[in-house]
């Protein structure tokens, strides 16, 4: 057991467990070779000490400003930042690693998604077929392409827990139309959707396009409720994730949220749409 920085360190570094952890365990010999605590190295990169601590413990994915500041201040040339670069060829955006293990002990996942289908509700060529068009635009590698499918059957484990979470999705109508990987895969996605639903556990609600400039949310987002009732959410921009903590922000979410399960189509109505729009696709 070890004190430093004012917090208590508990945690033995395995670097081979994974990228993120591989750099957390640098960024804590660099620093002890540095003669600094946590603390101290946070307040001249402009972190607080907890940060640098969650970074050394891989519970948060560090930005490319973050590796750069260490790097500058602990004298490394460009090893954290080249590091870094590795984090990125898994193919995941900044925050996200961070949100999937928030997510995989929350009690509650509410979600609202406006392009395509969430991905705890994909079916594995859903995924196939969004991670397949990313490799042909360039946007990742096909080796990026296999582990974020491989990270995705591991997210939806939590959906066969003996005690899984409560799941609450709205998609916007547009989540349903657009067909994904082509009208089998389609298809068979929107039966997906169908038999999730059945659970008594998930609750399916689609935003119609009547909604128009009603419906509050203009991107992806996610609210995750834990067992002692805390709150955070989540979104993104195209190269970023945000873990939200802001209990101002969040409140906003949540009564926004609420506003929309009220605008959106019950849960009945929506599963005839699927439905529909599922016999759709065999025309």
């Amino acid at each position: 057991m070890q004190v430093e920085g004012g917090h208590l360190n508990r945690r033995t570094l395995d670097p081979t467990k994974s990228p993120h952890h591989a750099f957390g365990s640098q960024l804590r010999s660099s620093r002890e070779a540095a003669g600094l605590t946590q603390d101290q190295l946070g307040e001249r990169m402009g972190y607080t000490g907890t940060y640098i601590s969650a970074v050394e413990v891989a519970r948060k994915s560090p930005a490319r400003k973050f590796a750069r500041a260490a790097d500058k201040t602990l004298g490394t040339g460009q090893t954290l930042e080249l590091m870094w670069i590795g984090l990125r060829r898994q193919g995941f955006i900044d925050g996200f690693p961070e949100h999937a293990s928030q997510e995989a002990r929350a009690a509650e996942i509410r979600i609202f998604e406006p392009n395509i289908i969430p991905g705890l509700l994909q079916t594995r060529d859903y995924a196939a077929a969004l991670t397949t068009s990313e490799v042909l635009r360039g946007s990742i590698t096909e080796d990026q392409a296999g582990e974020r499918l491989k990270f995705l059957a591991v997210r939806q484990r939590l959906l066969d827990r003996s005690t899984p979470p409560l799941i609450h999705a709205i998609l916007d109508e547009s989540c349903i139309r657009r067909p994904i990987g082509g009208a089998d895969v389609m298809r068979e996605q929107l039966g997906h959707l169908s038999d999730l639903a059945a659970r008594p556990n998930v609750i399916t609600q689609v935003a119609p396009y009547s909604l128009a400039g009603n419906a509050p949310f203009r991107a992806f987002m996610t609210l995750l409720t834990f067992t002692d009732r805390s709150v955070i959410g989540y979104t993104e921009s195209v190269e970023q994730g945000y873990v939200v903590r802001n209990e101002e922000t969040v409140r906003a979410w949540e009564a926004d949220y609420h506003r929309l399960q009220v605008e959106a189509l019950s849960q009945a109505a929506s599963m005839a749409m699927i439905r529909t729009a599922r016999e759709e696709l065999t025309r």
